[in-house]
């Protein structure tokens, strides 16, 4: 008998291309306190944390004061930016992504799942703006957890959905998502098209280049581990 399996996804970088309003908004934030915008290189190599986490990392100089003024100016400027565009527009799937989330939510052993740094207001906002409100069985968000690379994520989804570790896999595009599936004891797969190297992504077992060898990435290691 195939046991119910699980495929959780990040989502910034990995299932939408957020990067031009998540750098807006990081400016935005930085500009509104008069402090040093960081580089674009240097923003979304903190994509995917929380942001009480990431403020500081892109700010060491700064108080805790501060850094917290940086994170809800963030969200105010990000949320402005979602309201005035659109959130779909705000962050729009990459190609394909639509296509295999379909594919696997249609077999009968698969369970989907997300887990991101995004707020629940956000990814809820995302969901609904792509109409995927059905397709995610279990969803993990920074509100709730301690930041990636802490498995804490990881952990919740698999108590949720009643599925062994070994029966799921984490997919993203960057270390601190290949590092939590690998703390949690899951497999991690990492994809090319995101915010970090794919030569960073050093704890993945497998990197992908598109989302149809993504497709086939799963279906191989689930067919290895039966």
């Amino acid at each position: 008998m195939t046991p119910l399996r699980l495929v959780i996804f990040d989502v910034d970088g990995t299932l939408v291309d957020s990067q031009g309003h998540i750098v807006a908004s990081m400016t935005m934030a930085f500009e509104a306190l008069g402090a040093i915008v960081p580089s674009r290189a240097d923003i979304l190599g903190i994509v995917g944390l929380s942001l009480d986490v990431a403020m500081p990392r892109l700010a060491p100089s700064l108080s805790g004061v501060q850094h917290g003024a940086l994170v809800q100016g963030y969200k105010d400027s990000y949320s402005q930016l979602r309201l005035s565009h659109g959130a779909a527009a705000a962050s729009p799937l990459y190609p394909g992504a639509l296509g295999i989330l379909k594919k696997l939510a249609a077999q009968d052993d698969i369970l989907l799942g997300v887990a991101t740094g995004k707020s629940k207001r956000g990814l809820d906002a995302l969901i609904e703006a792509h109409g995927l409100e059905q397709m995610f069985i279990t969803r993990q968000v920074a509100d709730f957890h301690p930041s990636k690379p802490h498995p804490s994520m990881i952990h919740a989804a698999l108590a949720e959905t009643g599925v062994d570790a070994a029966d799921a896999v984490m997919v993203g595009d960057t270390t601190y998502d290949m590092d939590m599936a690998q703390a949690a004891g899951v497999t991690g797969i990492g994809v090319s098209w995101g915010y970090h190297a794919p030569a960073a992504l050093t704890a993945a077992t497998h990197i992908v280049q598109d989302f149809d060898h993504l497709h086939r990435a799963i279906d191989t290691y689930w067919s290895l581990h039966r």
